[in-house]
């Protein structure tokens, strides 16, 4: 099975690591990327499908994991608010954000849910340093965190650039991170992101490293293996 998308292409020089990468050129509408996801994951489980890793935009929206608290959607109207599915709170999503869902196959990575949160918090600190930005992980809070001294900012003063929500169902994984590039900062202001209130959120771009998203797409790509190495046997047929 394929993701079919407009402006949608693969990445076929990755192909031989038995991952399948997917690349949306134009904003994928959150209904039709949740259908997708769904019968991607149905497809790995039954062996029809290799294991993806699918990078794309959105409209301007919100999304509701399982945690989310009603007082921390501040402005309903905004935007479109999805339920996600996926754990975790409110989290923002839109034009200038790299969003990657990766679904993989868990079992034949160790069956360990919260060593396969902490390869993807690795994924996101890695591709961040090749672009010298120093992501780090909090204890307590979900996502990776920039110290804005070095940046022109207070020092101690904490933003988040990127977030991590995951769902498994029969340990196939969906949903995933996003990863702050160029997205417009006004728009987290209706909601209270990941339900913390005394930290706030920052970009690539803000952080002084203007980058194109194929940039970023490269270097997500060049860590991949780095960090999630083979999986265990040969990848199941296209």
């Amino acid at each position: 099975m394929t993701i079919e998308t407009p402006g949608e292409h693969a990445a076929p020089e990755l192909a031989a690591s038995g991952i399948e990468w997917r690349i949306s050129d134009e904003p994928v509408p959150y209904p039709d990327a949740l259908a997708a996801m769904e019968a991607r994951v149905e497809a790995i489980r039954a062996g029809t499908a290799p294991e993806m890793v699918w990078l794309l935009e959105h409209p301007p929206l919100y999304t509701a994991g399982t945690s989310a608290r009603e007082e921390d959607l501040l402005e309903p109207n905004r935007f479109p608010v999805y339920q996600a599915g996926r754990g975790g709170q409110f989290t923002y999503h839109g034009p200038g954000q790299r969003v990657a869902y990766v679904m993989l196959d868990l079992k034949k990575r160790g069956g360990d849910i919260r060593a396969y949160v902490a390869q993807l918090e690795d994924w996101l600190i890695r591709t961040l340093a090749s672009f010298n930005i120093k992501g780090e992980r909090r204890e307590g809070r979900v996502g990776i965190w920039v110290d804005k001294g070095p940046y022109g900012g207070l020092p101690g003063q904490e933003d988040k650039i990127a977030a991590i929500g995951v769902r498994v169902r029969r340990w196939v994984s969906f949903h995933g991170i996003s990863l702050n590039v160029d997205p417009d900062l006004s728009h987290f202001g209706g909601i209270v992101p990941c339900g913390i209130a005394q930290h706030g959120v920052t970009s690539m771009v803000a952080l002084g490293h203007l980058v194109m998203m194929e940039e970023v797409d490269s270097a997500l790509m060049a860590s991949w293996d780095e960090v999630f190495g083979p999986t265990e046997g040969e990848p199941p047929p296209r």
